[in-house]
């Protein structure tokens, strides 16, 4: 997600905040983050905000210190007013529905990354968007080359020839250096798999490279480790072709951090984020004028 994006979502974020008054206590309505994020269906989004008081509750974490169900009257266009129903949200429990919203929209990257955050600053924000999108594109890859193993593995293909065929495609994406030398060069220990220590646009070309693949290897139904491996090659060969073009070289690019080591990091953050985030202890009728 581009800076100036991050700006403009922000901005909007930060005007529909509220107070819970004679408090420091930030909360958020639920239809106006809905809009934010991105959906337009009150019954799609209360969906998403149940899944995450499920999560609250998986969590050992209090429901109600986070999420209030309140009522609001709202005017119609005859000018009658009839109640509608809406959650006063705190910043844990907005994160909580990020974590279980749609990941394709950018709007949800952000909010991962926003509610995370206890002082909202750009950077931090910035800096949790990166990591978010650097582990959904671990998580596709895995993806693809799950269902890879699967496909060559039905074509007759056994554990050892997937692991060939993956290294000589890791050696046409990389110029020529094979999974083991990549791995050396990136400092990457032992059995750890190198995708753990690439940065999202590496990441990114290998799954492009491996869908690719897998399309191919099912419309043509190419069989055995000969055709496969063939078929391989030749789209890490067009993706490191296409991102030459950019002027990038993927064996040049630095490593990133183990990815690993950032989910322990943001895991262990996770109730730092409830406890930060202040709680309800309001005792009203639950109603809002």
């Amino acid at each position: 997600m581009d800076k100036n994006r991050i700006i403009k979502i922000k901005s909007q974020f930060d005007a529909t905040i509220h107070r819970v008054p004679d408090t420091e206590v930030e909360f958020w309505l639920a239809r106006e983050l809905m809009i934010l994020l991105g959906y337009e269906r009150w019954e799609n989004f209360e969906k998403v905000v149940k899944r995450a008081i499920e999560s609250c509750e998986t969590s050992g974490i209090q429901v109600l210190d986070h999420f209030r169900e309140v009522t609001k009257m709202v005017r119609l266009g005859s000018g009658a007013k009839r109640k509608i129903k809406d959650y006063m949200l705190t910043r844990y429990a907005c994160y909580l529905i990020a974590q279980n919203g749609d990941p394709k929209k950018d709007e949800i990257a952000f909010a991962q990354g926003y509610f995370a955050v206890q002082t909202r600053k750009q950077e931090l924000i910035e800096e949790r968007i990166s990591y978010i999108e650097r582990t959904e594109a671990r998580g596709r890859l895995r993806e693809s080359e799950k269902r890879l193993s699967q496909n060559i593995y039905e074509r007759g293909v056994d554990d050892a020839g997937f692991g060939r065929i993956r290294s000589k495609g890791d050696s046409a994406l990389f110029g020529g250096h094979t999974t083991q030398e990549m791995k050396e060069r990136l400092g990457v220990k032992g059995s750890r798999p190198l995708a753990d220590f690439l940065p999202t646009l590496t990441i990114a070309a290998k799954n492009l490279a491996t869908e690719m693949t897998n399309y191919n290897v099912e419309e043509k139904d190419l069989q055995g480790e000969v055709a496969i491996t063939s078929e391989h090659i030749q789209n890490n060969s067009s993706v490191r072709e296409m991102l030459g073009e950019r002027g990038i070289k993927p064996e040049e690019l630095p490593p990133s951090e183990d990815i690993k080591k950032l989910e322990r990091r943001v895991k262990s953050q996770e109730k730092k984020i409830a406890e930060q985030s202040g709680r309800f202890l309001i005792t009203s009728d639950n109603e809002e004028e």
